[in-house]
């Protein structure tokens, strides 16, 4: 069984919109979190979708889901007081979907406000995973990245070419994932920044797929720019082949 956790338990605070968080923002009258969930709803390998979501909105991504035709999600469960958090508690969600199911589902983690991706990389995410146990999608380095002291100061300019910028999906092992946040739980690490983060803290090799460059996370408003002309931009191409 192939898993979707989508989380989008933020409130959007650089997106500077006052009266809706991010991810329910819309573009051609649905959510950004819509257009994310259908990729995986439907996608031929993804079984079943649960959702974190902030828990005041939850009735209105209910009904959203239902608009638009949702078929696959499972859960809906509230965020919480960090994005570790909310993942967590995501994942304890499927983890009571698939008793007696599934005895070790992969999970694909994914945040519900980067909507820009596509069938194939869902795909690769899953087939890495079988083939090497877990699947971090990152997108080569195009720009220098320089690590900086305490002081401002540049400590290091890495080599470009060894660089990658992550992305998501990352996806693993239901098992291995929830492993390593019960040891977080125990240990009192909650300041990790994202899931690939948190297996490697804990001594996981991770695996990459590269995935598509335009598979940006919508926090800004330039970024709900580019998002939207590069929709644009595909209907545009889909009309002139016609």
């Amino acid at each position: 069984m192939n898993t979707a956790l989508i989380f989008a338990g933020g409130t959007g605070s650089r997106m500077k919109n006052k009266d809706k968080p991010k991810q329910f923002l819309e573009l051609n009258g649905k959510p950004i979190i819509i257009h994310t969930i259908e990729h995986f709803d439907e996608h031929p390998e993804i079984d079943a979708i649960v959702v974190v979501c902030l828990e005041s909105w939850i009735d209105f991504l209910r009904n959203k889901l239902e608009k638009f035709n949702i078929k696959k999600v499972v859960n809906i469960v509230p965020g919480g007081m960090s994005g570790q958090e909310s993942i967590r508690n995501g994942l304890f969600a499927i983890r009571d979907f698939v008793v007696g199911k599934e005895e070790n589902p992969i999970v694909l983690i994914h945040d519900g406000v980067r909507p820009l991706i596509n069938a194939k990389l869902i795909s690769d995410n899953i087939q890495c995973v079988k083939k090497k146990g877990n699947a971090i999608t990152v997108v080569p380095a195009i720009e220098t990245i320089i690590e900086t002291d305490d002081n401002g100061n540049i400590a290091k300019v890495a080599d470009r070419t060894h660089c990658k910028m992550a992305r998501a999906p990352q996806s693993f092992y239901l098992k291995d994932i929830l492993s390593a946040h019960y040891r977080s739980m125990r240990e009192g690490e909650t300041e990790m920044i994202d899931s690939a983060m948190l297996m490697q803290h804990y001594g996981t090799i991770l695996h990459t797929v590269i995935g598509p460059v335009e598979n940006i996370k919508i926090t800004t408003p330039m970024d709900y720019h580019i998002f939207r002309a590069l929709v644009m931009a595909k209907e545009n191409e889909q009309i002139g082949g016609l």
